[in-house]
């Protein structure tokens, strides 16, 4: 056996060890959870069931409480299919970022963040990502496209992350008057 083909068994091995570790240490529940937050597009409860080592009966019940949860989203029911709730996972992180930071500590990465964006702005010369036009990558080799392309995947990280953090902030604040959003949903 050579030593290419030894550390490919070493790796699918290290890969079974790891999945077999996974469906012993976790609940049907957890297994599902693991693999909706995950799942982006709707899938059938029999496809996630695969997925997280469990039958399609026990991946529909799981399903059927995180979609009571707000966790997953369903869709028709014949056959049911489910995805990640997107807006919970919004949430849950607007959250996160207010409970775990201060506010002078989200203020100050918000205008670090703010203050990238507007470089973009500079850089590009138009307003937001989505207004940079196609063309000006027309002669362009292939190193310099790339560079780009990932130039604006972060560009749009940094405006997504912008309102993550106004929401967070808005949501620490509204906690430190002692108002802590309780009846508002996400």
């Amino acid at each position: 056996m050579s030593e290419d083909e030894s550390k490919e068994g070493s790796s699918l091995s290290n890969t079974e060890t790891a999945r077999r570790q996974w469906r012993e240490d976790r609940t049907t529940f957890q297994r599902v959870y693991d693999v909706i937050t995950g799942v982006t597009e709707y899938e059938r409860a029999d496809t996630i069931a695969e997925r997280a080592a469990c039958s399609a009966d026990g991946a529909r019940n799981a399903l059927t409480q995180l979609t009571e949860m707000g966790i997953a989203t369903r869709r028709g029911n014949r056959p049911a299919e489910f995805r990640r709730n997107d807006s919970y996972f919004r949430w849950k992180r607007i959250e996160t970022l207010a409970d775990e930071h201060s506010l002078p500590e989200l203020r100050e990465r918000l205008n670090a963040l703010i203050d990238e964006d507007a470089e973009f702005q500079d850089r590009f010369d138009v307003p937001d990502p989505n207004a940079v036009p196609s063309t000006r990558l027309a002669d362009s080799d292939h190193a310099t496209v790339h560079e780009y392309l990932e130039s604006l995947s972060r560009w749009r990280t940094v405006r997504y992350d912008i309102e993550l953090l106004q929401d967070a902030i808005t949501r620490a604040e509204r906690h430190q008057h002692g108002d802590d959003g309780a009846g508002i949903s996400a």
